[in-house]
């Protein structure tokens, strides 16, 4: 081998090395913004940023009366109330249309229980059936509350959608609605069935 030979090989050991280097550069280096980069680039910039402070809450506003009510019985929840009172308005509404009875007398006062029996007796005499189906998930919010010496009041505002299939001699009718009421339910504190009762129905804006 001559010397022209080895200076060539040790040009291209060079070459080979630097070419190594290169990749090596550029395989150990981390591409583009890794996970962890934001949040050290944001976190450093904040003083005290080892110590970060949880996001205010929203601050939860009660409707009127409902302190009252909790100072008069402390283990009423507005909340568990609400889900309480969607089941019962779904529930007394199908049974309305159905002409349930049964269903109905515990859930309401003597006053509305009157005023359905005389619409199922209406439409049995006409001889006339209803069914019906929620098309959405019935809306429920609290409007307000209030103690009465022994008596205990919540108004809730319903908004629902539903179908209703009517059959008699003329044939069957599908109607879909929309309808807004406030419901009142009350209950006795010195009771012993703590349960509430439906004692009135009013139309409310949609």
């Amino acid at each position: 081998m001559d010397a022209l030979q080895i200076i060539e090989l040790i040009i291209f050991g060079l070459l080979a090395v630097a070419v190594l280097y290169q990749l090596y550069a550029v395989l150990g280096r981390r591409v583009g913004r890794q996970p962890t980069d934001r949040a050290e680039s944001t976190h450093s910039k904040l003083p005290g940023f080892n110590r970060l402070r949880q996001p205010a809450q929203p601050e939860v506003v009660l409707p009127e009366g409902v302190g009252a009510l909790k100072a008069k019985d402390s283990s009423f929840d507005p909340g568990k109330f609400i889900v309480s009172a969607k089941a019962a308005y779904e529930t007394i509404v199908r049974a309305f249309i159905g002409g349930d009875r049964t269903t109905l007398r515990p859930l309401v006062d003597d006053v509305v229980f009157d005023a359905f029996e005389a619409a199922i007796k209406q439409r049995e005499e006409a001889d006339r059936t209803e069914s019906m189906e929620f098309l959405q998930p019935v809306r429920a919010d609290l409007e307000s509350a209030a103690v009465d010496g022994d008596l205990a009041r919540a108004k809730v505002r319903f908004l629902a959608e539903f179908r209703t299939r009517t059959k008699d001699a003329a044939g069957e009718a599908v109607d879909d609605r929309r309808t807004a009421e406030v419901w009142t339910f009350e209950r006795m504190f010195s009771s012993r069935d703590p349960k509430w009762l439906l004692t009135r129905v009013d139309a409310a804006e949609a």
